[in-house]
């Protein structure tokens, strides 16, 4: 006799998994949501977007990278789902966005309920840091697809904007200043390249780096900050026109894609210290400046480009939110671009 279970599919722990998830789950939620529900799919309330005059509604969708294979290395995986909202949600903020509510995928070579419900729950934690609801979700068992301590996952997120606040390049203006707001390490970008010089350097990722005060591994699972409650506050707070996430392909690339064709961005190299685990990478990689610049954040998770007479309001909200931030350039004539002096 065969069977669904003979063949690898263990529908028993995925509902285990879903039973070790849900307090977790229930604590990342909104006023909006219906609960009265099938389970099928998760329901939001549009009514509430009655109050808008002109509701935009923003999606985004991403995944971690491959920054999930050194999580599957360190068996941790409480802090994975965090990395996955904030890839995900801190685009909607970009436009203004405010986040809603966010669904998850997890595919696995095995259902591990216990590791199903940390990596959920590190998704429902960092919706809970970025005001949206986890309305829904799928854990998938893919054996003989993927190994059995293997999985990977991806989400997608719905936020709205009033149409007459949608922020971008339409906005930026000459004379605008760049502010730099910190990432919290490496983020969830260039991790091809990071595993990489791990395995090229032989570097141990449980070994203490004096540099870090940690161990290796510790400092590159560093979750990745989520910064929607942050800029949306700013914006409300100060007279932003842009925003830029700084994800894969660094600040340069990232920023030019929030500026008009007909201005640039000069940004001021000296601004800032990127945290030492870009020197650490760069020294046992032999990696380029160059190559930095085009693959990590440096330090610089966010930029936002604000009116020159806001910068000192803006400074001081971000200041209360305990969101290191500083003026790291200023928007000139040029072609929709952004380098460094």
């Amino acid at each position: 006799m065969t069977s669904y279970a003979a063949a690898g599919v263990d529908i028993e722990a995925g509902e285990r998994a879903v039973e070790l998830m849900k307090e977790k789950v229930a604590r990342a939620t909104r006023p909006e949501v219906v609960t009265e529900a099938s389970g099928f799919a998760g329901l939001f309330d549009a009514s509430a977007l009655l109050r808008y005059k002109r509701p935009l509604l923003a999606s985004s969708t991403d995944g971690v990278g491959t920054k999930v294979m050194l999580a599957q290395m360190l068996g941790k995986h409480d802090t994975i789902g965090r990395d996955l909202v904030g890839m995900v949600v801190d685009d909607l903020v970009v436009c203004g966005a405010e986040p809603l509510f966010m669904t998850d995928y997890i595919a696995c070579g095995k259902v591990v309920p216990e590791r199903v419900a940390e990596i959920v729950g590190g998704v429902a934690e960092g919706c809970r840091l970025a005001g949206c609801a986890l309305v829904g979700g799928e854990t998938a068992e893919h054996p003989g697809a993927m190994g059995p301590d293997e999985y990977d996952l991806a989400g997608a997120a719905t936020g709205v904007v009033e149409g007459d606040d949608l922020l971008g390049p339409h906005r930026v203006r000459e004379g605008d200043v760049v502010l730099g707001l910190a990432s919290s390490g490496v983020h969830s970008n260039g991790y091809s390249l990071v595993r990489h010089i791990v395995r090229t350097a032989g570097l141990d990722l449980l070994a203490e780096v004096p540099e870090l005060g940690r161990t290796l591994g510790e400092e590159l699972l560093e979750p990745t900050r989520i910064y929607s409650l942050d800029c949306l506050a700013l914006a409300k707070a100060a007279d932003v026109h842009a925003y830029a996430h700084i994800t894969g392909g660094g600040i340069e690339s990232n920023l030019a894609r929030s500026l008009p064709s007909h201005l640039d961005a000069v940004l001021d190299r000296s601004s800032w210290t990127p945290p030492a685990i870009f020197e650490v990478l760069a020294g046992h990689g032999r990696v380029e400046q160059a190559d930095m610049d085009k693959t990590f954040n440096l330090g610089v998770g966010f930029c936002a480009i604000v009116a020159p007479g806001t910068v000192d309001t803006a400074l001081a909200t971000l200041a209360t939110r305990d969101l290191p931030a500083w003026v790291m350039g200023e928007i000139v004539p040029g072609h929709g671009q952004a380098n460094y002096r």
